[in-house]
C-alpha cells in the first residue's frame, strides 16, 4: 500500500492537469519573460539612476562655480598656453605684421616675388597662423640679415623651411624660397 498522498500536492497535480501542456508552456515562458526583464532591465534602470545623481552633483557644482565659491584648478599645460595667447599679438594685426616684414626686405634691400598667404587655425592650440611662402633674390649676407631681422622683430614667426639655389657658381645672387608661420592670437 501506498501512504495518502498529502493533500497540497493532489490540488497542484489537478491544477496541472487542468491547465494542460500548452498551459504550462505559456507559463514558463512568461516565467522566463519576467526573469530575462529583471536581469536586463535592472541593472539598465539602476545606471539610469546612477547617471541622473552624477548629473545632479555636476549642476551643483556648475552652480558653485558660477557663484564663485569654488574655483577650478587650471593644468600646468593650460596656464602656459593661455600666457601664450595673451602675449601674442592679434589676428587684426596680421596686415601690419606682414607689412613690418616687407621693410625689413627693403632695408636689407632684397626684392621680394609675391608670395603665397594662407591663414588657418591650429587644431591643438586653436591660435591662428598665417602661412607664408616668399621667393626672395638677394645676397647670402643680405638674405641672412634680412631673417635675423624677421625672427627678432617679429618673435611669433617660425622659419619652417629655407632653400637656396644659385643659378651659376659666379653668381653673388642667390634665389631662396622661405616657408614661414606666424602664429597669431584669435582675439
Amino acid at each position: 500500500m501506498r501512504a495518502p498522498e498529502p493533500l497540497s500536492s493532489l490540488i497542484i497535480q489537478e491544477h496541472l492537469r487542468r491547465i494542460g501542456p500548452v498551459g504550462l508552456a505559456a507559463v514558463a515562458v512568461g516565467l522566463l519573460v519576467v526573469g530575462v526583464a529583471v536581469a536586463g532591465v535592472l541593472p539598465q534602470w539602476q545606471s539610469v539612476r546612477e547617471l541622473r545623481a552624477s548629473e545632479a552633483d555636476a549642476s551643483v557644482q556648475v552652480g558653485r562655480v558660477q557663484r564663485g565659491e569654488l574655483k577650478i584648478a587650471v593644468k600646468p599645460e593650460q596656464q602656459a598656453l593661455d600666457t601664450l595667447r595673451q602675449q601674442l599679438p592679434g589676428q587684426p594685426q596680421a596686415s601690419e605684421l606682414i607689412e613690418r616684414l616687407y621693410h625689413l626686405a627693403s632695408a636689407e634691400r632684397i626684392s621680394l616675388a609675391r608670395g603665397e598667404y594662407a591663414l588657418g587655425i591650429d587644431p591643438k592650440t586653436q591660435l591662428a597662423r598665417y602661412q607664408i611662402v616668399l621667393p626672395v633674390r638677394g645676397s647670402y649676407p643680405q638674405i641672412r640679415g634680412f631673417l635675423k631681422g624677421l625672427l627678432g622683430q617679429l618673435p611669433t614667426l617660425v622659419l619652417e623651411d629655407l632653400e637656396l639655389q644659385r643659378k651659376r657658381i659666379g653668381d653673388s645672387e642667390l634665389n631662396a624660397r622661405l616657408r614661414m608661420t606666424l602664429y597669431l592670437s584669435r582675439s
